[in-house]
């Protein structure tokens, strides 16, 4: 059976794998899934990002899609309908927190409906290119709920996140995984949740199978989906040591050239 008659799930990360550089989903891009979705293709798109922040961003792709977000705290069906949610608890977080996190990081708790972080970060910001879902700047040690899809820090260098992301994991490692959405983006979520684990819960529904899909990712938190996918693509604007953790995997076309759309029409719809 060739890979064309074996396909019949799309998996694709967001940010830096369907979206460009200037955080849009391109017109050729939607052309191609709106084909894609034409002919019956499950689509999946499975992001870091939280629900309100990712939905504005493909309500023009236009077609029906599955939406993995918070990388797996939350599944929504193509009609929009939350299927499935799961939060850290906030004593778990709180005891991170308790570290004693430095200033110089901006740390962030994605909730429901709003992030809440201890200062301004125009980096972040830059992300929304709608405000569906606020910020607020609040002092952590006065918050009482302090539960939340993800905990979330950045910095502008990478090893200064690596040291905070081994301090954390030192006493924490029954209760969180980490993943590098980008090298200055460090995610910790609950141990249960993952990118990988969402998307099985929506093929099982769905009556598919991961060796019937084909997958495409840029970061270090689509690894254990790309490693489930029967075929898997990692872009060509991912980092060097992503790509060389999984070189057993095709790199293809970046996303500011539409790499995702052009492979799938060229397997696809040619």
């Amino acid at each position: 059976m060739s890979l064309k008659q074996k396909v019949k799930v799309i998996i694709t990360d967001l940010d830096g794998t369907l979206l460009n550089n200037n955080h849009r989903v391109s017109e050729y891009t939607k052309t191609v899934f709106r084909k894609l979705s034409d002919e019956n293709y499950l689509i999946i798109v499975a992001t870091g990002r939280h629900h309100l922040d990712a939905m504005p961003l493909l309500k023009n792709l236009g077609c029906l899609f599955y939406l993995v977000t918070s990388n797996g705290g939350r599944i929504h069906s193509p009609k929009k309908e939350l299927l499935y949610s799961f939060d850290i608890k906030s004593e778990s977080i709180k005891s991170v927190l308790d570290l004693g996190i430095d200033s110089e990081f901006t740390t962030v708790l994605f909730q429901e409906n709003v992030w809440l972080s201890n200062k301004v970060n125009e980096k972040l910001n830059s992300f929304q290119e709608e405000m569906n879902y606020p910020n607020e700047i609040v002092d952590f040690e006065k918050v009482k709920d302090l539960s939340a899809i993800k905990l979330f820090f950045t910095h502008d260098h990478h090893h200064k996140l690596l040291e905070l992301k081994d301090r954390i994991m030192k006493d924490h490692s029954e209760e969180f995984h980490y993943a590098f959405s980008l090298p200055f983006c460090l995610e910790f979520m609950d141990k249960s949740v993952d990118k990988s684990v969402a998307i099985a819960r929506i093929l099982e529904k769905e009556d598919r199978s991961f060796e019937e899909s084909i997958a495409f990712g840029d970061g270090f938190n689509d690894e254990k989906m790309l490693v489930a996918a029967g075929k898997s693509l990692i872009m060509e604007n991912a980092v060097e040591s992503f790509k060389s953790k999984l070189p057993q995997m095709e790199v293809i076309s970046s996303n500011e050239k539409d790499g995702v759309a052009r492979y799938l029409s060229a397997l696809l719809l040619s």
